[in-house]
């Protein structure tokens, strides 16, 4: 937990330390990088905070951990919420919460991961290897950069291959959200997935079908 309200960090901490997590808590972005090493399953991330935001933070250490990652923030503009998205955040939740409800968004990511964790090993589509195992996505022996968000929307759409699915669908899927799914911020990752696809392969993995959504190409 990264958070410059200690009296909101210590009130978390002692909760989830009765509901049997480990917790690690800091109060700034250069503390929270040590605690990286102990490879977090969880992280929850305040967005307002001195020095180093959430935002910025969250871009910095995206591609180094695989684990989910919660923004705690009091801001409730949509484009705050697609930002926090799109620099690689997992769900967004609005400050104040219940307590009960942040344990249950903490419960369903964390589910899922489980879920992920025993799904098939590697799908060979095309010239592309999608690891499901390592959570990677290759072309000809070549790795794509891809942010956590960004290869989860690969992995959806190529294990429910030929089936469209609407933006609000892939939205509510990936984020984990209940609320009405956001389709700027699929949509914008979905252009950002195909570029980086077109740096490697000119095969189309990703459909658009007009008015519907996407799916994913069946090969």
């Amino acid at each position: 937990m990264i958070d410059d309200d200690r009296e909101l960090l210590n009130m978390l901490q002692s909760y989830f330390t009765m509901k049997s997590y480990e917790v690690m808590a800091a109060e700034n972005g250069a503390d929270a990088l040590e605690m990286l090493k102990r490879n977090p399953d969880l992280i929850l991330l305040d967005v307002n905070m001195p020095q180093m935001d959430g935002l910025t933070l969250c871009r910095l250490i995206r591609d180094k951990v695989s684990c989910p990652i919660l923004f705690l923030t009091a801001r409730v503009e949509e484009g705050d919420r697609v930002n926090g998205l799109l620099s690689g955040g997992d769900d967004y939740i609005l400050k104040p919460f219940s307590l009960k409800e942040l344990d249950a968004r903490i419960t369903a990511h964390l589910k899922r991961e489980q879920r992920r964790g025993i799904a098939a090993d590697c799908s060979f589509q095309g010239g592309l290897v999608i690891d499901y195992a390592a959570k990677t996505v290759q072309a000809d022996g070549r790795e794509l950069a891809l942010t956590r968000t960004e290869y989860l929307i690969i992995e959806f759409l190529s294990m429910n291959p030929g089936i469209v699915f609407d933006k609000e669908r892939i939205y509510e899927k990936i984020c984990g959200f209940d609320a009405e799914g956001d389709s700027r911020t699929v949509t914008e990752l979905v252009r950002r997935i195909r570029k980086k696809l077109s740096l490697v392969t000119d095969s189309e993995y990703i459909e658009t079908v007009w008015g519907m959504g996407y799916r994913w190409v069946k090969k």
